[in-house]
């Protein structure tokens, strides 16, 4: 329930159990300070304006005031001090980005660093007990908080993590010296390494948290904790114990790397690599450690790395900010087809909380359905909630589902006239204000859009494969779709947690217009006589999760074939000639990994590649360039012809639907990075040698040499 502070303000309604604090004794724009009985002072985090708990230079600074006010409240201090936000989200998400994206100046971060660290070490040396009471999200710097307090009490919804690595970084906030000597090194190294969050139950097991509660018993445990009661879980001792001995901590140290570099390149991403020495060097002393943390994070700080994967967070931020314009919610979803990716669509699409019904003209479809998101909810859903999604998810024999959908996606084979005859048969049964979407990779929307009777309710839909990965939706326009339609299906997209990219209709859209050039012009080397082994070798030297041919395997030849041809018959710039082996392979039925056969051979679905040929044809950048360029010159296309009309949705799809290397920052702010005029010239020598397929777009003229400056706040 709601009360009200003797500040006149109200309180978010977050119910702190039977303890719930008293009036705010002293009241700052981003925390205020309780009393409460018991001696137990609340200090409650409330990031003003903002949907999470960040930290920046305003908000440290008030935390240093409040514990000034609490120590002149209390003199000797009070019996405890109990941390904890009010946001609904969860504790904290640690630190601003956009603060550290602006500490460009060395000497002045250095200053803000160690002034942090010391008002952590602060909180950490108070003569009297703290408890941090963490729920929902407790990441980054909100865990090195929590980290510094002498308890830490879970709520069952907690997650606790710390995704540094994930923007270029690792922990700056004292945590990797806290984490280490709290946690055994070999749970707590892998939990920075790999910035994933874990549950507040696995971070209990660890000893990373002392208790795991429910809501209404977390003010009994803090009264406990205020005792000293609590049987304090501590997982680093023994163990650490062990790795503070240098041979020891060495040879784990070798393992972690290993491990790492099996992931990602020291070249590309250095933070992982920086913070494994870093706990190699000075894990038995945590003031060296704490050091060191400062001046490993301060370094990485400002990398090109760490300034592109913050930029990728803050893409990313803006994508999610496109899907909150209407609140509209989607309930009920109908597919129309079972193939793979109908079937992932209605499988995700019911995990995320819609109920969906699944047409197929096989029977057998159906039942493979089930089986393939069985799979899903195994790997994705925990306990009861995986029987509530697969309660969601209905087969459909009889398109019964279809009058109910708020939204009906149709997911046919990629033949205009086998679309339009799903339309004309079900958008008679829809209900008028529901949205009719196509799953469509690359048909343009106005013939498909041609037949139908309302037109301004159709909308593309594109998902991309593996849909459980790949968190990319292009949200596709025509010239009929309202505002309002393209709005509820970004919103839609958001809903079932996926990043929406508004498009307009053109050949390809964005993300498979400008992949084929990158695509196609692979399949021209391998006719060159480069090895495939080697195409692939210099596009994963450059960042590509994934080379090109082996992409071309994956997503199977006869798309590529089928996405080609029409690509090749309707944009503007030329494409590179489709090779006759290619269609040879397709009539014979070699389409990739999918049959065992394609560009590679597969066994057990793992592809063979010839040993020790990587290095064949390698060159001091050609083999990237040919590659590389025509892509970043078909972004350049879609930005100049208005397919995208925001340089952040062609960078984040690029990054977030091909995995176009983050730690470049997507193909615009590559090409900014290596210099606008340098890639035009380079484009224009390529055309000289190769032909008009790499003539440079004219937008490359309208292209501003620097950034486009990103106003959302992270």
């Amino acid at each position: 329930m709601k009360a009200r502070l003797a500040t006149g303000f109200i309180e978010p309604p977050l119910e702190i159990g039977v303890a719930h604090p008293g009036p705010a004794y002293r009241a700052f724009r981003h925390l205020r300070l309780h009393d409460a009985e018991h001696g137990i002072v609340w200090l409650l985090l409330d990031k003003a304006g903002a949907r999470a708990n960040t930290f920046d230079e305003e908000f440290f600074d008030e935390l240093g005031g409040a514990l000034d006010e609490l120590q002149k409240a209390h003199g000797d201090g009070p019996r405890a001090l109990v941390i904890r936000s009010v946001k609904a989200g969860g504790f904290a998400t640690g630190a601003d980005l956009r603060m550290l994206e602006q500490m460009t100046d060395a000497a002045a971060a250095e200053a803000r660093l160690r002034s942090a660290h010391a008002l952590i070490d602060r909180i950490d040396a108070l003569p009297f007990t703290t408890i941090a009471v963490v729920h929902g999200q407790c990441l980054g710097g909100g865990l090195e908080l929590a980290l510094a307090c002498d308890w830490r009490i879970a709520r069952t919804d907690a997650m606790l993590g710390l995704p540094e690595v994930r923007v270029g970084l690792h922990p700056g906030l004292c945590g990797t010296a806290r984490l280490t000597a709290q946690v055994a090194p070999t749970e707590a190294m892998p939990l920075m390494l790999k910035g994933k969050p874990i549950t507040a139950e696995k971070a209990r097991a660890i000893g990373l948290v002392d208790v795991v509660c429910e809501e209404r018993h977390i003010a009994q445990a803090v009264r406990t904790a205020a005792d000293g009661k609590l049987p304090h879980r501590s997982g680093g001792a023994s163990k650490g114990a062990l790795m503070s001995i240098a041979p020891a901590r060495a040879l784990l140290a070798r393992q972690m790397e290993a491990e790492t570099a099996k992931h990602v390149r020291r070249e590309h991403y250095p933070a992982p690599f920086a913070l494994i020495e870093l706990w190699r060097r000075h894990a038995d002393s945590r003031l060296a450690m704490l050091d060191a943390e400062r001046e490993s994070f301060l370094r990485l700080l400002g990398t090109p790395a760490a300034r592109n994967l913050m930029r990728v967070f803050f893409l990313r931020e803006h994508l999610k900010s496109l899907g909150r314009e209407d609140t509209r919610a989607i309930r009920r979803v109908h597919v129309v087809g079972a193939g793979a990716m109908g079937a992932d669509i209605a499988a995700w699409c019911a995990l995320k909380g819609c109920t969906v019904t699944v047409e197929d003209t096989a029977k057998e479809r159906l039942g493979a359905l089930v089986k393939r998101a069985a799979a899903l909810f195994d790997t994705e859903a925990h306990g009861t909630e995986r029987q509530r999604a697969q309660d969601r998810l209905i087969p459909d024999f009889k398109s019964r589902g279809v009058v109910q959908a708020d939204l009906v996606i149709e997911a046919a084979p990629e033949k205009l006239e086998i679309k339009q005859a799903v339309y004309a048969r079900v958008e008679p049964l829809m209900r008028a204000d529901a949205i009719l979407a196509t799953n469509t990779s690359s048909i343009r929307l106005e013939p498909l859009a041609a037949g139908l009777a309302r037109p301004e309710r159709f909308v593309g839909l594109h998902f991309f494969n593996p849909v459980a990965k790949m968190e990319l939706v292009e949200v596709v326009a025509h010239e009929r779709c309202t505002s309002g339609v393209l709005a509820m299906a970004r919103s839609f997209v958001a809903a079932i947690d996926r990043l929406p990219a508004p498009v307009r209709s053109a050949p390809g859209f964005l993300v498979n217009r400008a992949l084929m050039p990158y695509l196609m012009e692979a399949l021209v080397l391998l006719d060159e006589g480069q090895s495939a082994e080697a195409i692939d070798a210099a596009a994963t030297d450059f960042g590509m999760p994934t080379g090109p041919i082996e992409l071309a395997d994956y997503v199977g030849l006869d798309i590529c074939l089928d996405v080609a041809e029409r690509l090749k018959a309707e944009v503007e710039q030329p494409l590179p000639d489709i090779p006759q082996w290619l269609r040879d392979k397709v009539a014979r039925g070699e389409l990739g990994k999918k049959t065992g056969h394609g560009l590679y051979e597969y066994e057990h679905g793992r592809v063979r590649k010839a040993a020790g040929s990587e290095g064949e044809g390698k060159d001091d950048g050609g083999l990237q360039d040919r590659l590389i360029l025509p892509l970043l010159n078909a972004c350049v296309t879609c930005l100049r012809s208005g397919v995208v009309s925001d340089e952040r949705v062609i960078d984040g799809a690029m990054v977030f639907a091909t995995g176009f290397a983050p730690f470049r920052g997507g193909p615009l702010q590559h090409a900014r990075a290596f210099g606008v005029r340098q890639v035009v010239e380079r484009l224009r020598q390529l055309e000289r040698e190769h032909g008009a397929r790499f003539a440079p777009d004219p937008g490359w003229s309208e292209l501003s040499p620097s950034s486009q400056p990103d106003d959302e706040q992270g």
